[in-house]
């Protein structure tokens, strides 16, 4: 997981310093990062939006189309990142306290090839 950790640490640095550079620190802040990032995801739903049911790996789609939703995952990405870190969320360490808690909300011998929620299931 260190280069999970490193990873985003690295790329978090550069989003400070991208947004520093440019002045728009006082614009970074919770609730506007937060509609930045709903915005950013309603752009990538709009690539999905009218299609048929899309298979992994987006076969058919154009080079432009795939770059497309790069593009908007990227964005995606990077609004979450700042809201992590203006919420002071240790973002790599909250997704790894999520997945245990998920193992456990849904072991696999349980709930192998259902989609159903944890709330369906027998305690």
């Amino acid at each position: 997981m260190q280069i999970l950790e490193d990873t985003f640490w690295s790329h978090r640095q550069l989003q400070s310093e991208f947004a520093a550079k440019r002045g728009w620190g006082r614009f970074h802040q919770p609730r506007n990062l937060l509609l930045a990032l709903v915005g950013e995801v309603g752009e990538l739903a709009e690539l999905f939006q009218w299609r048929e049911e899309v298979q992994t790996g987006l076969p058919g789609w154009s080079v432009s189309e795939r770059e497309a939703v790069a593009e908007e995952l990227s964005d995606v990405l990077i609004y979450l990142v700042s809201l992590s870190e203006k919420c002071a969320v240790d973002l790599p360490r909250a997704v790894l306290a999520k997945l245990e808690k998920n193992r456990a909300k849904y072991p696999p011998e349980q709930v192998y090839g259902s989609a159903r929620k944890y709330t369906e299931y027998p305690q």
